[in-house]
């Protein structure tokens, strides 16, 4: 498959694919005799994975880690799990903070739903 044809596929950027090899986050593609880069269904395995893992926010540095550790086998199950919690828990922190913030944003446009409808703005507990 061509790197535009995965490109696709995932819809990410043929430049996203490029770096995500450079750096070490998918194996290295094999390329065809003309040089164009070749994706194998093993390849399209890696690039859903790290797909899905970047969705889920996860860094780079942690995926090249990831990809480290599984090349090495499956005697490093408990190192990857622990890369997969250490983000989980990093999303329930972020969760958290949005969460927050939506509450605040709540409050203000409950403010501003009655003030449109009485014509004044109240500034007590603007917190």
């Amino acid at each position: 498959m061509t790197i535009k044809e995965v490109s696709e596929k995932y819809g990410i950027t043929q430049d996203t694919l490029r770096y995500y090899e450079r750096v070490g986050i998918i194996p290295r593609i094999s390329r065809t005799p003309g040089g164009a880069r070749d994706y194998q269904p093993e390849d399209l395995d890696w690039v859903a994975h790290v797909v899905c893992l970047r969705s889920a926010g996860m860094p780079v540095e942690s995926l090249v880690k990831y990809l480290e550790l599984s090349k090495k086998g499956d005697e490093t199950f408990p190192e990857r799990l622990s890369l997969l919690q250490e983000q989980r828990e990093n999303l329930l922190r972020q969760q958290k903070i949005l969460k927050d913030a939506m509450d605040r944003l709540d409050y203000k446009i409950a403010r501003y739903e009655t003030a449109v409808r009485t014509g004044t703005l109240s500034w007590e507990c603007d917190e």
